[in-house]
């Protein structure tokens, strides 16, 4: 078995000593950037030994002028597919066709002779954007734009590696890098207000002897401190499978992890609460520190005189909706704050099919 080498590196060394010279011989003087981006575990930086068994291996993406696009496209994937190496690095440079019965799926297969089956695409940065995000780059970035765009998607496109930028990728790139001031303030309200309509329906679930009920209500919550913690660090969360990896890489993360875990394992309503209390608490604090809005109270509180603690009610949303300028965005908050495609679903056909926005940002243009 070959050594796992991450795919970050081993593509960076793929572009840079095979794909590169066939570029730099067969077509002198292309404007082109090379980059991974989009999808994999490994533009996320998270891939493993594991992750080589689908859709992984030597490839890189290979982005042209419109007109370049046109005309050299083909040529330059065959130009590839004759001239690549079969293997690289030990692994194969040889794909195997998508499996229309397994969502595609590509994995390597060695090849003993003629052309290489290569994942090197080809593309426009507008194509890519379009086809990846549903959204053409010449068109302005709308609030309802950004509230339909997914995360798991953000993330992806503005994390990977550009290795060589003649075109200007990274420039668009750096227009996906974090929402707007007033679209931000926007959805952290709706994380507030996310909390503070669950925080005491645990503790109602279990005082009637619900406990089965108050923990899933529990393990709502710990995921809504996680997405409002990615949200006051200025992350982007991922999908689901690297949720809780990427959130361990968050400067809050060593304070709020035992609080979550210990939340999520407690086997009564009131262990939950007693462990989520610090953890709403400290995104409190890490409001405070952000200077968005006056200070607030950064304790607990009964509900309305109820045997449960909430944070919410101290007014972090309307704070923060108070603080919006843009007239679009405070049109959008004047309704009742459901925040973003993220937050009113977590369906993967929903947040991966493109062909869903058009209907979706209805919900936040009228």
């Amino acid at each position: 078995m070959n050594p796992f080498i991450p795919g970050l590196t081993l593509c960076s060394h793929f572009y840079s000593e095979a794909v590169r010279p066939i570029l730099e011989d067969a077509f002198p003087g292309l404007a082109y950037s090379a980059a991974l981006i989009g999808s994999g575990s490994e533009v996320l930086g998270f891939d493993d030994a594991m992750s080589t068994d689908h859709h992984w291996g030597p490839r890189v993406q290979l982005f042209l002028g419109e007109d370049d696009d046109q005309r050299l496209a083909e040529a330059i994937h065959t130009a590839l597919a004759n001239r690549l190496p079969y293997t690289f690095r030990g692994y194969s440079t040889n794909f195997s066709e998508p499996d229309p019965t397994d969502n595609g799926v590509q994995i390597l297969t060695v090849l003993q002779s003629g052309p290489v089956n290569h994942r090197v695409s080809v593309s426009t940065v507008r194509g890519f954007v379009q086809d990846y995000l549903g959204y053409d780059i010449s068109t302005p970035l709308t609030p309802a734009e950004w509230l339909t765009f997914p995360q798991q998607k953000l993330r992806t496109l503005t994390a990977g590696a550009v290795y060589h930028d003649g075109i200007g990728l990274d420039a668009v790139r750096e227009q996906f890098a974090w929402y707007p001031r007033d679209v931000w303030l926007y959805l952290l309200a709706a994380g507030w207000a996310r909390i503070g309509q669950e925080d005491h329906l645990m503790g109602r679930a279990g005082l009637v002897g619900d406990e089965l009920g108050s923990a899933l209500i529990g393990s709502r919550l710990v995921r809504d401190v996680m997405r409002l913690a990615f949200a006051m660090e200025r992350q982007y969360a991922p999908y689901p499978k690297w949720f809780g990896t990427a959130f361990s890489r968050l400067a809050c993360a060593p304070e709020l992890t035992p609080h979550l875990l210990a939340a999520q394992t407690a086997a009564t309503w009131q262990g939950r609460e007693r462990h989520l209390i610090p953890a709403y608490e400290a995104l409190a604090r890490m409001h405070n520190r952000l200077g968005l809005t006056d200070p607030l109270p950064e304790t607990t509180i009964s509900f309305f005189g109820r045997p449960f603690q909430v944070i919410a009610l101290h007014g972090f949303g309307d704070a923060l909706l108070a603080q919006i300028s843009d007239p679009e965005v405070r049109t959008i908050a004047s309704r009742r704050p459901i925040g973003n495609i993220d937050l009113i679903s977590d369906n993967t056909d929903l947040l991966e099919g493109t062909d869903w926005r058009p209907v979706l940002r209805q919900l936040w243009e009228k």
